[in-house]
């Protein structure tokens, strides 16, 4: 609902009445029956908003930094007056911002810049290292974008080489100190990071520690904390909601962990699924809002004097009912400069509900300019590449981007069709797992049909005169070569879709534009209006 704050809460608390959360240690914490145990014990009042893989999109941002600043504007006690009721004239509700990484994607240093600087328009306390933002090819644009930022960035489980000026950039964690309360603040990111990064000069710069030693430095930096007397610690996280599970029941002295990287829309407090309990018995609270900054969150808790929750409630926020202010959008267009009007959507399917396992029109199209732009035989796409869609109006250069938003290198190469098959059957591992990745692949010039067990059943490749030749997916050929337009990303074995890196003896030719720039050119060539429809290309079945 829309509040008379303006905000959009869902403000039913996560038990009826919001009363406290009880644990075994809350019990076991009482003071032993004393005339001074029989006072009011102090509580603090906080309020946290949180953001995770917004993934640079722009226009959510603008929709974000205006939550951001009504969150800043409004009392607590306004906002959230079912939660926090009867406050005296002493009490206070501290508020933290705080962003668990990914808000940057793709190499595009201008529009990264975008996403640095909504860091510090928000006034964000810290944010940690995702894996998007080792998008970012040179150390020295990371470190640019840093100190744009204005805010803290947090990884205890990145290790830099010795020397490696960014090392200084990134803190293990933070103490903030809201009016005499100091609350203790710690960063990871995420161990699978080299797997799903292209390797770039930024990245060669670090490793990263596996999840197991991760949850040992966490563990660690929590009692470097506790011995400065830190009672609430908050973890950003970017490892995913299975390793936060384990860090919340492992670790004591987490109270709050702000999660990302799995892309989950965490509703409300469930008791076992995102309110856990610590080895000693602690209450643990864990969000997750979701991605492409589509959602964010509110998560309002009162702690006890021990540093203990008492009660809590979490708010999802959808983005998409606030608008853009117009200060924010120029302030936008302030960098990026004036968007270019390149066509029109006549009319336009939805997009599909899991872009990473289904046929989308709205990618089709980007990879039928690959093709055409290129002169290739057959376009191919990873699934990923895709973080937004087309709608009836206007289509602008901004748009475009904002719909496949990395800043990767075009490449033909050479394929046999053994090749393929085996490429497409990578994609469609994603059907059988949970997180949908690396995700399918999508295609032009080639169309295919597979059941949800993510077999490939059916192969067409269609040239340029229609002309349909079917491709044994059993027995492919494995000298019968096409030209395949696609990104570095892809043709260097991103996500595994291929074996190996390209050898050079395959590559056509290389390019220093993206598919972004491609999918303009090719809009610009279309009759206009144009229509964004389903022709089926790539069939699921059961």
């Amino acid at each position: 609902m829309i509040n008379s704050a303006g905000i959009s809460y869902n403000t039913k608390p996560y038990r009826t009445g919001a009363e406290p959360v009880q644990t075994a240690v809350q019990q076991k914490s009482q003071p032993v029956a004393t005339a001074a145990a029989t006072e009011p014990s102090a509580t603090t009042h906080t309020s946290w908003l949180y953001v995770n893989d917004i993934h640079g999109k722009m226009t959510n941002m603008e929709r974000i930094q205006n939550i951001t600043y009504q969150f800043d504007k409004i009392p607590a006690e306004v906002y959230s007056a079912n939660f926090f009721t009867n406050l005296s004239n002493n009490d206070k509700v501290h508020k933290f911002k705080v962003a668990s990484g990914d808000i940057i994607l793709g190499a595009n240093y201008i529009h990264n810049k975008v996403a640095s600087k909504f860091l510090d328009w928000c006034g964000f306390n810290a944010a940690t290292i995702g894996n998007h933002e080792f998008d970012v090819a040179k150390p020295d644009d990371l470190m640019k974008l840093i100190d744009d930022a204005n805010c803290t960035m947090l990884s205890i489980n990145l290790e830099p080489k010795p020397n490696t000026p960014i090392a200084s950039r990134i803190k293990k964690s933070m103490i903030v100190d809201c009016g005499g309360e100091k609350v203790g603040l710690i960063g990871i990111s995420p161990s699978d990071l080299l797997e799903r990064n292209k390797v770039n000069d930024t990245l060669k710069e670090f490793s990263v520690k596996d999840i197991d030693t991760t949850i040992k430095l966490v563990d660690e930096e929590v009692k470097n904390l506790q011995s400065q007397g830190i009672k609430i610690i908050a973890l950003l996280s970017h490892s995913g909601n299975k390793n936060d599970k384990r860090i919340a029941k492992e670790v004591q002295g987490v109270d709050l962990i702000f999660g990302a990287h799995t892309h989950e829309l965490i509703e409300g407090i469930k008791e076992g699924e995102n309110l856990l309990y610590s080895k000693s018995g602690e209450p643990v609270i864990i969000t997750q809002a979701g991605q492409d900054g589509e959602a964010m969150g509110v998560l309002n808790v009162d702690f006890d004097k021990n540093g203990v929750i008492k009660k809590a409630q979490n708010n999802i926020i959808k983005t998409r009912k606030f608008n853009r202010p117009l200060y924010v959008k120029d302030s936008v267009e302030t960098i990026l400069g004036k968007p270019e009007v390149i066509g029109k959507v006549k009319a336009a399917v939805p997009p599909p509900e899991n872009r990473l396992i289904e046929n989308n029109p709205h990618a089709n199209i980007i990879v039928d300019a690959m093709r055409e732009e290129l002169g290739s035989d057959i376009g191919i796409l990873n699934s990923g590449n895709i973080r937004g869609s087309f709608s009836e109006g206007p289509i602008d250069t901004r748009l475009v981007s904002d719909i496949t938003p990395f800043e990767d290198k075009m490449w033909v190469i050479n394929l046999t069709e053994k090749q393929i098959v085996d490429s497409l059957k990578v994609g469609l591992t994603s059907l059988q797992k949970s997180s949908h990745k690396p995700g399918i692949l999508f295609v032009s010039g080639l169309k295919y049909k597979a059941n949800k067990k993510g077999e490939l059943l059916e192969l067409e490749y269609i040239d340029r005169n229609n002309n349909v030749r079917k491709i044994d997916v059993n027995n492919p050929d494995t000298n019968k070569k096409y030209t395949v337009a696609c990104d570095d990303f892809y043709a260097t074995g991103g996500n595994g879709y291929l074996k190996e890196r390209t050898p050079d003896s395959e590559i056509v030719k290389k390019l220093d534009v993206d598919k972004d720039k491609l999918a303009c050119d090719y809009i610009k060539k279309l009759a206009q209006p144009i229509e964004i429809k389903n022709d089926d290309r790539i069939v699921i079945v059961d």
